[in-house]
């Protein structure tokens, strides 16, 4: 029994020193973050510009309008918030990898506690799970 409360202890301890980054480790992963939401946000930031314009456009072209092209306003409309609705959850998801660094959590699956794999994390930077919790959750 000691023994494996022993080894359980082992594991912790070195899962804990994993966890930890150099600090210019951390620094490269902070300003990559921060520049990658500095990119979100100002495609936000356009796309609101561009939806006001064509929102603008839509109501000085609308005389003579029939039912399918006020349909087809509304369809178009609807696609554009959802676009930028979309970029707005990803600026989200960037502040809290952001957030998860600065706790020493990022790159650490929040389900299982394993490490993310750096290609999962190279590709998706705000990734919150590993491989395998993220395959689990996709098939529910």
């Amino acid at each position: 029994m000691a023994k494996a409360t022993d080894t359980k202890s082992a594991s912790t301890a070195t899962t804990a020193t994993k966890r930890t980054r150099s600090a210019a480790e951390t620094k490269k992963i902070h300003q990559a973050l921060v520049q990658r939401r500095d990119e979100l946000q100002a495609e936000y930031e356009q796309t609101l510009t561009e939806i006001a314009e064509l929102q603008r456009d839509r109501l000085t072209d609308s005389a003579g309008d029939d039912q399918a092209d006020t349909g087809t306003k509304t369809l178009e409309r609807e696609q554009e918030i959802t676009l930028a609705n979309n970029l707005l959850e990803r600026i989200n998801q960037v502040e809290r990898a952001i957030d998860r660094l600065g706790e020493g959590n990022y790159g650490w699956c929040e389900k299982c506690g394993n490490a993310i794999p750096v290609e999962r994390l190279a590709a998706f930077p705000s990734a919150t799970l590993c491989v395998h919790c993220k395959q689990l959750e996709e098939r529910r």
